[in-house]
């Protein structure tokens, strides 16, 4: 992969940095919605006013990923990452001293637009910069990074709240952000592969083409549907099973929301799981499906036991989610370094990222219209349905996913 191999410690430095930036992503993404209720009430306006901005920074990080994708295969990732980081805490800041929600809504769209700046080219430089093996322990780590990201948003908004109001819960993680743009601009230079440029080697420039025809080739059509689906369930079950909790055990909106910090934990565990059987298996697909079926039966469950108890009812949710996220890792994060010595790692990263999205903005609605009309039964077994399109997809596209990565290898 790599134009110069790496020592060990110089793997984990460069690790270290990739798993840094992408902390510091989620503190500057998360924080509005961790800290929406106060923002609305301090402004004196209604939560689903205050919520646009949301809508809209979902929207605009979906539509960013394929562009800056594109974008990111053209010019330094190292230039980018921090050029993403240096826009998302100036725009941090400028929410911190707006007290205008309209003009607080377009900020935040404007925020998850460079936020997509962060994911593509961060795949790209990790495939130049890397070996297979740590690039692979690496993308466990930026997971990891990411949902201690989360913890840290939401130990860090209630705290901002309490000692100073929600203004500080943008400030504070501005600066952090400028903070790492420095630390990983000094940093990552310090690499020497990723001078290589697109060129990561000779089969590069004579199978470059463009991302499409390579998405026929490799028969990724029915895996971006797959991804669509985990996405949507990823995304929608994290974001309301607070809802879950509190109609079926009136458990009450703190403990609920609460409750969502166990699924941190899943993840970190579940893409360790994911990490382990790929190494084993040596098909991101074949793992996909695996786990796909491992979603499968937690939903099975989910619906003969998820109002029985609120422990075991969070477990499950908590379950299905970390299979999510082993997912995510196998088909988001490990999928596209395939498509490095074609030149398009960072474009094909991004187009199966907008996917996901794609899925988890529809879900947010879908799960909300689905459960407040048919109840939870019924969305769960709807859950249960995806779950078995999943493992169908993915199942369906394990064979000749081989083949082309048997073919790219031997062309490499």
């Amino acid at each position: 992969m790599p134009a110069v191999k790496l020592s060990p410690r110089q793997s984990f430095i460069f690790s270290s940095l990739c798993c840094l930036v992408y902390f510091t992503s989620y503190m500057t993404r998360l924080n509005y919605g961790a800290a929406i209720s106060e923002i609305a009430d301090s402004l004196r306006v209604s939560n689903s006013l205050a919520g646009m901005a949301l809508i809209g920074s979902f929207i605009a990080y979906g539509i960013g990923q394929p562009i800056f994708g594109l974008i990111g295969d053209r010019l330094p990732p190292r230039h980018m990452i921090a050029s993403g980081l240096v826009a998302t805490a100036l725009l941090n800041l400028a929410v911190a001293n707006t007290g205008n929600i309209y003009l607080i809504t377009v900020i935040w769209c404007f925020n998850g637009l460079f936020q997509a700046m962060l994911w593509p080219p961060l795949v790209r430089i990790m495939t130049q910069t890397l070996s297979r093996e740590a690039y692979n322990n690496a993308s466990v780590g930026v997971v990891a990074a990411a949902s201690a990201g989360t913890i840290g948003v939401y130990l860090l908004v209630p705290l901002c709240i309490v000692l100073s109001g929600w203004r500080m819960s943008f400030a504070i993680p501005a600066g952090l952000s400028l903070l790492v743009a420095g630390i990983w601009f000094a940093g990552a230079r310090k690499f020497p592969s990723q001078s290589s440029g697109g060129a990561m080697n000779p089969v590069t420039e004579q199978a470059s083409g463009k991302a499409v025809p390579l998405i026929f080739a490799s028969g990724l059509l029915p895996i971006i549907a797959a991804i669509v689906l985990q996405g949507a369930l990823r995304d929608g079950i994290t974001t309301w099973m607070p809802t879950f909790i509190d109609d079926n055990f009136g458990l009450g909106n703190s403990f609920s929301i609460l409750s969502t910090a166990v699924l941190p934990a899943f993840t970190i565990i579940s893409v360790s799981a994911a990490s382990f059987v790929q190494r084993i298996l040596q098909n991101e697909v074949r793992t996909a499906t695996l786990f796909w079926a491992a979603a499968l039966v937690t939903a099975g469950l989910l619906i003969a036991l998820y109002n029985a108890n609120a422990i075991i009812g969070i477990a499950l949710m908590a379950c299905l989610t970390g299979c999510m996220h082993g997912i995510n890792l196998m088909l988001i994060s490990l999928l596209p370094v395939h498509f490095a010595k074609f030149g398009k790692v960072a474009t094909i990263s991004g187009i199966l990222n907008a996917f996901t999205y794609l899925g988890s903005a529809g879900s947010i609605y879908g799960i909300a219209a689905m459960s407040g009309r048919f109840g939870w039964e019924i969305t769960i077994v709807v859950w249960c349905a995806m779950a078995l399109a999943g493992v169908i997809l993915c199942a369906f596209c394990t064979k000749r996913w081989h083949r082309f990565i048997a073919k790219a290898g031997q062309e490499a």
